[in-house]
């Protein structure tokens, strides 16, 4: 079994770290180059920065705040948010990133996903899926530009194509639990991870360290991420990882 990860999210909004509940009501919680150093130092395993209102506003990610972050920090970096192309992957890349996060733009264009992975490799592609409980279908639906837009696609199955296409790991964030601290989706993660060979970080709903344990252990998951709990300390990297360790759990 790989050892699992600790992932903070940094959201991005007009260059500032934001958090909200359920994808609304955002408040400002710091600089995204400062943050991004604290975590490393206090042993964050990676880091994902996502640009939230690009694809929204239809521009490209902040080039510059990724560059600037990518240079005090030592530990792996996903970037997303505004990405349609493999210009805007390699543009990202070479400004520091180590993996780049998709999600509106590879709902539109899953060609991308496949294009991305060969030129790059699918260690840098993770695709990213926004899903949210469909009680008509019984089943969760995978949402785009930022949780905003419905798409009318099934998450397991998209999950699987994604995967097909050749993305290296899914990013899967409840969009019921988010913001919540009630705990991760523990049903939807191991719904994906027992779907799918490639590692799923499960997202949304972290409110206290034993959720951590459960979407590991009985989601299945291969890393969790969590924002509001890290960026307001209410909970450090180093406690939630020492009590994963205590209950036996494998971590970095």
């Amino acid at each position: 079994m790989l050892a699992k990860r600790i992932i903070p999210c940094l959201d991005v909004k007009d260059g500032r770290v934001v958090k909200g509940v359920n994808f609304v009501n955002l408040r400002d919680a710091g600089d995204p180059v400062e943050l991004a150093a604290i975590y490393d130092k206090e042993g964050a395993d990676e880091l994902v920065f996502l640009d939230i209102s690009a694809s929204v506003e239809g521009r490209a990610t902040m080039v510059e705040v990724v560059r600037q972050t990518a240079g005090e920090i030592t530990i792996p970096f996903t970037v997303g948010g505004g990405i349609s192309s493999v210009d805007d992957m390699k543009r990202l890349l070479r400004a520091g990133a180590d993996k780049i996060g998709i999600n509106t733009a590879a709902v539109r264009n899953p060609q991308l996903v496949s294009d991305g992975a060969r030129k790059f490799g699918s260690q840098c592609v993770v695709v990213a899926i926004d899903a949210k409980f469909n009680p008509e279908w019984g089943e969760w639906e995978v949402f785009t530009h930022g949780g905003r837009n419905a798409t009318g696609i099934k998450t397991l199955e998209w999950a699987k194509r994604m995967e097909e296409l050749g993305a290296g790991e899914i990013l899967l964030t409840s969009m019921d639990a988010d913001g919540t601290k009630d705990g991760f989706d523990v049903k939807l993660t191991r719904a994906v991870s027992e779907l799918l060979t490639i590692p799923v970080i499960a997202s949304g709903g972290a409110g206290r360290a034993d959720h951590f344990y459960d979407v590991f252990t009985e989601g299945k998951a291969d890393a969790g991420l969590a924002a509001t709990i890290f960026h307001y300390k209410e909970l450090t990297i180093q406690g939630v990882k020492d009590d994963l360790k205590s209950k036996g759990v494998e971590i970095r």
